[in-house]
C-alpha cells in the first residue's frame, strides 16, 4: 500500500509539475502583448499628441490664409490702379505723339513758306521795297504803299515767330512724350513686381497649407493605425486571458482532486496502522502537506521582506481597489503559501515564474524600491497577521468571462 501511495505521490508531482508549465508560457504570452499593448498606447498618445499639434497648425495656416486672401486683395487693387494709370497714360502717350506729328507738319509748313519768302526776298534784292515807294503817284498812293510794305514786314515776323513757337511746343512735346514713355515703363515695371508678389504669396501659401494637410493625414493615419492594432491586440490579450482562466480552472480542480485523493489515501493508511496496532493511534500523515486552510502558512511568520513585498504586489495589482479588494489579492498569495501546489513562502509565490504580471513586467521591483502606500501595506499586514479574507488561489482582471467572485475590478476563483 506504501508504494502504491507513493507512486501515486509521484504522479501528483508530475501533473504539478505540467500544468504550471502550461500555465507560464500562456502567462509570458499575456506579459508580452501587455507590454506590447502599452508600447502601442503610447506611440498611439504620441502620434495624436502629433496631429493634434498639426492640427493646430493646420488652423493657424487657415488664419494665414485669411491674410493671405487680404493682401492679395490690396495687390490686386493696387494693380488694377496701375492698369489705369498704364491706360491713362497710354492714351496721354497716344495724343502727345498726334500733337507732335501735327506740330512738325506744321513747322515743315511753315519753314517752306519763310523759304519762299526768303528766295523771294533775296531775288528782289535789297532796293525792292524801296523802288515801290518811289513808284507812288502821289502823297496817298505814298502812305497806302508804306502801310503795305509795313503789313508785309509784319506778316514776315508773325510767321517767324509762329515758327518759333511751333518749334517750342515740339520740343515740349518731345519733352512730354518722354517723360510719359518714362512713366509707362514705371508702371509696367510696378505691375510686374506686384505680379510676381502675387505668384509668390500663392505658390508658398499653398504649399505650407498643401505640407501641413498632408502631414496632418499621415498623423492622423497614424492614430487609425495603431488604434487598429491597440484594438488587435486587447483582443489578443482578452484571448489569452481567457485561456489562462481555463488553465487556471483546470489545474485548481486537478489541485482539489489531487488533495481529496491524498487525503483518502491517507486516512486509508492510518486506518490500517491504526488497525494494525489494535487501536493505537499512529496518524503521521501530514507530514509534506501545508493544508488549503486559511492562514499565514508562511513557515515560521512573517517578517519585514515579507510584508514589503506582499505590499508592493498588492499595490500593484489592487492599488485602485477597495481596502476589501487589497485584503482579497493579499488572501490569494497567502492561500498560496499554505498549499502544497504553489512555493512555500511569499518571496516564492510572487517570484513564481508566469504568475504575476507587475513582476514580469519590472512595475513590482519599482513599487517595492520605492516603498508600498500605507493603504496596501496596512493591508498586507493584516493578512500576514491571519486576516484571510476568500480561499482563492487565483485572481484576474474581471472581463466577465470568468466566473468566480467579483471584488472591484478583478474575479477571484
Amino acid at each position: 500500500m506504501k508504494k502504491v501511495l507513493i507512486k501515486r505521490l509521484a504522479g501528483f508531482l508530475v501533473l504539478c509539475m505540467i500544468f504550471p508549465m502550461a500555465v507560464y508560457a500562456t502567462q509570458e504570452k499575456i506579459d508580452k502583448v501587455h507590454d506590447e499593448i502599452e508600447d502601442l498606447q503610447q506611440q498611439k498618445e504620441e502620434a495624436q499628441q502629433k496631429a493634434e499639434s498639426l492640427s493646430r497648425e493646420a488652423g493657424g495656416l487657415e488664419g494665414d490664409l485669411a491674410v493671405f486672401n487680404d493682401k492679395l486683395a490690396k495687390i490686386t487693387e493696387e494693380l488694377n490702379v496701375t492698369e489705369q494709370q498704364l491706360e491713362g497714360t497710354r492714351k496721354s502717350l497716344k495724343e502727345t505723339g498726334k500733337a507732335l506729328k501735327e506740330a512738325q507738319k506744321e513747322e515743315k509748313s511753315q519753314y517752306e513758306a519763310m523759304k519762299k519768302r526768303i528766295r523771294f526776298l533775296y531775288e528782289m534784292g535789297g532796293n525792292g521795297l524801296l523802288e515801290v515807294l518811289l513808284s507812288a503817284e502821289n502823297f496817298a498812293d505814298f502812305l497806302n504803299k508804306a502801310e503795305y510794305i509795313s503789313s508785309i514786314q509784319e506778316y514776315d515776323r508773325m510767321m517767324l515767330d509762329r515758327y518759333r513757337e511751333t518749334k517750342e511746343v515740339i520740343a515740349g512735346k518731345k519733352q512730354e512724350l518722354s517723360e510719359q514713355e518714362a512713366s509707362l515703363a514705371g508702371l509696367k515695371e510696378h505691375q510686374e513686381e506686384k505680379q510676381q508678389e502675387v505668384a509668390e504669396l500663392v505658390s508658398d501659401t499653398s504649399e505650407h497649407l498643401n505640407a501641413a494637410k498632408k502631414q496632418l493625414a499621415d498623423a492622423q493615419a497614424d492614430v487609425a493605425g495603431y488604434a487598429a492594432k491597440l484594438e488587435k491586440q486587447k483582443a489578443y490579450e482578452e484571448q489569452l486571458e481567457a485561456q489562462k482562466a481555463a488553465e487556471d480552472a483546470k489545474r485548481l480542480e486537478e489541485i482539489k482532486r489531487q488533495e481529496e485523493e491524498v487525503k483518502r489515501q491517507k486516512e486509508q493508511e492510518a486506518q490500517r496502522r491504526k488497525n494494525a496496532n489494535n487501536g493505537n493511534s499512529g496518524n503521521n500523515g501530514n507530514s509534506g502537506n501545508k493544508g488549503n486552510s486559511g492562514g499565514s502558512g508562511n513557515n515560521g511568520g512573517s517578517n519585514a521582506s515579507d510584508l514589503s513585498m506582499l505590499a508592493a504586489l498588492i499595490q500593484c495589482e489592487a492599488g485602485g481597489e477597495s481596502y476589501e479588494g487589497k485584503l482579497a489579492v493579499g488572501s490569494v498569495v497567502m492561500n498560496r503559501v499554505s498549499s502544497s501546489h504553489f512555493p512555500n513562502t511569499v518571496a516564492g509565490v510572487i517570484y513564481q515564474a508566469g504568475q504575476f504580471s507587475p513582476v514580469a513586467s519590472g512595475r513590482f521591483a519599482s513599487v517595492l524600491a520605492s516603498g508600498a502606500d500605507a493603504s496596501c501595506t496596512q493591508a498586507a499586514g493584516e493578512v500576514l497577521g491571519g486576516r484571510i479574507t476568500i480561499g482563492c488561489l487565483y485572481f484576474r482582471s474581471n472581463n466577465g468571462s470568468i466566473s468566480g467572485t467579483v471584488i472591484g475590478g478583478n474575479v477571484f476563483y
